[in-house]
């Protein structure tokens, strides 16, 4: 099994305009289009990764529900009483 950590090679087809922006905007980063596509691909999966734990922890506390401290005085028949 490979390593978690292996890298392996895609392939992409861009259009030559988008091709050129992004080795500019490579360059004014100094990195190469495979350096900036592979960080944000990894920003992708991290924001995604967020997302998903703290959704897991929001449904989490929405199941377990919140005291609000207030109290019940009347029942419900009483406060539909027409």
């Amino acid at each position: 099994m490979p390593a978690l950590d292996e890298k392996q090679n895609i392939t992409l087809r861009l259009s030559r305009q988008t091709i050129q922006k992004a080795r500019v905007l490579a360059a004014k980063r100094s990195t190469s289009i495979s350096g900036l596509l592979t960080s944000q691909i990894e920003q992708l999966a991290d924001a995604e990764d967020d997302y998903e734990r703290a959704m897991r922890r929001a449904m989490a506390r929405m199941e377990k529900g919140f005291d609000l401290g207030g109290t019940h005085t009347m029942d419900r028949d009483a406060l539909h009483e027409r």
